[in-house]
């Protein structure tokens, strides 16, 4: 199966769905399925289920960086989708296309959340 979002004002991800892959055979046969299902002329681009990263978890070839979502942006020139910035003092990791806390996050089996006002990771209880 074949994911595709809808790209609306600003490259924002508006809709995803699923198009069998006996349809959407490339990018572009997809693009054009969608585009006479719904009788529009709309921007549709591909996005990789396990893609993260970068990465893809099947040992596949990654595409557009990481699975897309809605509310997600279409960098055109990175070629990747990239989540809402979650927290202001965190960078893109331009590799990636992930979002990374100015502090590593710690290397132990708990479960911790970022606290923003103290810029470090606080420990759940």
């Amino acid at each position: 199966m074949a994911n595709f979002c809808k790209l609306g004002i600003g490259n924002i991800v508006e809709k995803i769905v699923v198009v069998s892959n006996d349809i959407a055979t490339t990018e572009q046969a997809g693009v054009d399925f969608l585009n006479n299902l719904y009788g529009t002329n709309d921007a549709w681009k591909q996005t990789s289920y396990n893609t993260r990263g970068g990465v893809h978890k099947l040992g596949g070839t990654p595409f557009r960086k990481n699975y897309a979502g809605i509310g997600w942006k279409y960098n055109q020139t990175k070629d990747a989708f990239i989540s809402p910035k979650p927290f202001n003092s965190w960078i893109l990791n331009e590799e990636t296309c992930l979002w990374e806390a100015p502090v590593a996050l710690p290397d132990t089996e708990n479960s911790y959340n970022w606290n923003e006002d103290t810029q470090q990771w606080d420990l759940n209880e």
